[in-house]
């Protein structure tokens, strides 16, 4: 059975019973979430999320750039959430490599592009809150707080 055989079929399942669809578009709780891509990460697990909760927004690295600043605008000026948290993790793969690497595997066509790696989790989480407290689109109201996810222990640590 292929990948996309096996989630056809569970999302069967999970539709077979599926209750909440009238949730409102805006999240419940009012605020959103930045973290990262990894496989490992369960968002609503390790923070106790339920559907309509929260907005996720995932990328590689929990990286607030353009993109993420886009998102957070219209999830606050449209959907109603005051406050961000961005959660990076520990065990990162944007630890493990430097843009020339990829631009060596990838040839030219790459060279034009920044993958944002960086050496520092903590760092990285910490500048990524900035950008969003320094968000000329985003009030000063609009809150923003870190931490680091432990992929080891399943803990968060603020940052």
């Amino acid at each position: 059975m292929s990948v996309v055989d096996e989630v056809s079929a569970a999302n069967e399942d999970y539709a077979a019973t599926f209750e909440k669809g009238a949730l409102p578009m805006p999240p419940g709780r009012r605020f959103a979430v930045v973290t990262c891509m990894d496989a490992r990460l369960d968002p609503a697990k390790f923070l106790g999320l339920e559907e309509g909760d929260a907005h996720v927004i995932r990328n590689a690295g929990a990286l607030v750039n353009d993109e993420t600043i886009r998102s957070l605008v219209i999830s606050h000026h449209l959907l109603g959430t005051q406050e961000a948290i961005v959660i990076g993790h520990s065990d990162c793969g944007m630890l493990t490599f430097e843009n020339r690497d990829l631009h060596a595997k990838l040839g030219p066509d790459s060279h034009g592009i920044d993958f944002q790696p960086f050496p520092n989790v903590e760092d990285r989480v910490r500048e990524s809150v900035g950008t969003i407290r320094g968000s000329s689109l985003l009030p000063e109201s609009y809150t923003a707080a870190g931490f680091v996810y432990h992929v080891e222990s399943g803990r968060i640590e603020p940052v």
